[in-house]
């Protein structure tokens, strides 16, 4: 075969093996950016070198770029162990799933949810991730919360028919996840290898507008004030190495003030998780760039 008959089977494969849809998060996550993509889509570098999130949550953003060389890190080992199985081979959780939406009910949720949080059941990683899954998507409002314990405790939400397992989306997200690096780690050991004109984008857990809006629940540690400043002065330290950063945070006197010497954009996000429905809708919240 010779070099053009080769290349073109090459593309005839990667054509059917193209994902049916476009990449996108796989699961709902607190503080996803789905809805706040044209906003930090239009504040991106238009180049960058690779592609690094630490705080990847749903990975609303990456999902978006589908960048080639990327590194992904979060402290929720169970989010990467999803990320991971996703990676290596998206079609094994299939099965699962449907088991789990065919016997979904209650009683069905009460007793994943109870081995979820057994310490003494041994999961496999793919059963774990399924388990995720389908916790997260029939969970009340997709309220993805432990407690200090690191024990999962949303009870089950009232869904007709949840969209627990969708097949063309899980192989769409596992092809994208298949180029990056994952870490089970916290955002700066995530940024180690960050260097100049690589492209940096922080989703942290937010500085709470008020004493009753605080939410880092996502795992059993928290991400106080003196977290946020570490991470202002680690997004400093980027720039003067040459990296193109890109930070979101609630729209509070703290980060504005932290980030004081960078350009800060006030933009309104959408918001659909608050157990009062009067209070969903659009609030304030801060895009932080390094000036570029």
């Amino acid at each position: 075969m010779d070099e053009r008959a080769r290349l073109i089977n090459e593309l005839r494969v990667a054509w059917r093996a193209r994902p049916a849809v476009a990449p996108a998060p796989v699961i709902k996550w607190v503080g996803g950016k789905t809805k706040l993509l044209p906003e930090l889509v239009a504040r991106m570098p238009v180049r960058f070198g690779r592609y690094f999130e630490p705080f990847i949550g749903g990975g609303a953003l990456f999902f978006h770029v589908a960048p080639n060389r990327a590194t992904l890190g979060d402290s929720n080992p169970d989010l990467i162990n999803l990320y991971s199985c996703l990676a290596r081979d998206a079609t094994a959780l299939v099965p699962r799933l449907e088991e789990h939406k065919a016997k979904h009910c209650q009683m069905h949720y009460l007793a994943v949810r109870a081995l979820w949080n057994d310490p003494s059941w041994r999961w496999a990683p793919v059963g774990r991730a399924a388990a995720f899954i389908y916790l997260n998507k029939t969970c009340f409002n997709g309220l993805w919360r432990v407690n200090q314990s690191g024990q999962f405790n949303v009870p089950i939400g009232d869904y007709k028919d949840p969209p627990i397992c969708v097949p063309a989306a899980l192989q769409a997200a596992g092809l994208a996840l298949a180029q990056a690096k994952l870490l089970n780690a916290d955002y700066a050991t995530t940024v180690v290898e960050a260097g100049k004109g690589d492209f940096l984008y922080f989703d942290p857990p937010y500085d709470p507008v008020s004493q009753t809006a605080n939410f880092t629940g996502y795992t059993a540690g928290s991400f106080d004030r003196d977290d946020q400043a570490k991470l202002a002065d680690l997004a400093r330290e980027l720039v003067s190495r040459g990296c193109r950063v890109m930070l979101s945070n609630s729209d509070t006197l703290l980060i504005r003030s932290l980030y004081r010497d960078f350009r800060i954009d006030s933009v309104q996000a959408g918001r659909s998780i608050n157990s009062d429905t009067a209070k969903r809708g659009k609030v304030a919240e801060l895009i932080i760039m390094d000036g570029y």
